[in-house]
């Protein structure tokens, strides 16, 4: 069945026959739209085992046709969960009604989501932010870690994730 086939000028080999198919494997629905890159997805949500159940969150930053959505989640074995969120939308209220689609606006909306999971965890007291903007990065070693604050707190620590964008360029 899978040997050669006549095509008027020459005998052409059938790479594909029944035997290559019915071993084929579709992927993931997600995959093939190009939505979720798994082996990214697998090194954002794996937490080290050393680490006891302690969520790994991360900044989920996504860009629409129109609008900019940041979230902070974090996975479980049942699906993700949403910390805090803010779309770009919301800028509006802030008196930024046009472009909410650019560098810029992914930034604020960035800031906006930040400062609700502060507020939510507690955090909006202790670490204020930069009250003053000059364009220095300010950082702190702490236990052989890098914080981007002014000074670290001992009873709680400066919030981290990682910044997950899915599939699009980040330069």
């Amino acid at each position: 069945m899978g040997g050669r086939k006549d095509q008027g000028a020459g005998f052409v080999r059938v790479q594909k026959n029944r035997a290559y198919f019915s071993r084929y494997q579709v992927k993931f629905r997600r995959r093939r739209e190009g939505r979720t890159d798994y082996r990214q997805r697998k090194r954002l949500c794996a937490q080290d085992k050393n680490k006891y159940q302690s969520p790994k969150y991360r900044l989920v930053v996504r860009f629409t046709n129109t609008q900019v959505i940041c979230q902070v989640a974090y996975a479980l074995i049942d699906g993700d969960r949403i910390l805090a969120s803010a779309t770009s939308r919301e800028l509006a209220r802030y008196g930024l009604k046009v472009g909410l689609k650019n560098y810029a606006a992914a930034y604020c909306t960035g800031l906006l989501v930040a400062r609700r999971l502060l507020k939510k965890l507690g955090l909006d007291d202790i670490y204020e932010g930069n009250t003053d903007v000059d364009g220095e990065l300010v950082s702190t070693e702490y236990e052989k870690k890098t914080f981007f604050v002014d000074e670290v707190n001992d009873d709680k620590y400066p919030f981290r994730c990682f910044l997950d964008v899915g599939c699009k360029a980040t330069t």
